[in-house]
């Protein structure tokens, strides 16, 4: 799926929410990736701050805290809709955090085990609940699914950063 474009993008529009993309982490157009990482955990309830802890964590050392906000936003929601995902199985798939860095892009991937694609749902507006792809829309540059030979689906998400990776920031910044 792709979600709504910022004007940051380098990409045009596609306002097509139900098209599976490729996978984003072999596309050359988001640039050579310098920085990665995985974190896979089990399908309980607190892997979602454990992932959203992680991942504070990186864009801090990667020197992304400018984006860090957003970001985070974005693995809580991902994180939830795999957990969700993964709590639907009668087995117990881990799910996988994997974020990666190039000088102009944070991509965030999330994979659990079910193939079903990932779709916005119909809420009530004061629902507290069915909002993650809008937030993951709205706070992202783009935005998709697609389904690796392994099985399941990965959805992610890449914010334009603009920085170089690797370079920490400043203690106290």
């Amino acid at each position: 799926m792709s979600g709504s474009i910022g004007a940051a993008s380098h990409y045009p529009p596609d306002h097509d929410h139900a098209r599976r993309s490729a996978n984003p982490g072999n596309d050359a157009r988001f640039g050579h990736w310098q920085q990665a990482s995985t974190l896979e955990l089990g399908p309980l309830p607190s892997a979602v701050p454990c992932a959203r802890l992680h991942a504070k964590h990186i864009f801090r050392e990667w020197g992304l805290g400018h984006v860090a906000e957003d970001a985070e936003l974005i693995v809580s929601e991902l994180m939830t809709n795999a957990l969700n995902a993964a709590k639907s199985r009668q087995d117990c798939q881990p799910i996988t955090l994997r974020l990666l860095a190039s000088r102009e892009y944070l991509l965030i991937q999330v994979w659990d085990a079910l193939a079903a694609a990932p779709a916005p749902r119909p809420h009530a507006i004061d629902s507290e609940t069915g909002r993650g792809l809008e937030i993951v829309s709205l706070l992202c540059d783009r935005w998709g699914y697609y389904h690796p030979a392994e099985g399941g689906k990965v959805t992610w998400a890449a914010l334009v950063t603009g920085a170089a990776p690797g370079t920490a920031q400043e203690a106290g910044a």
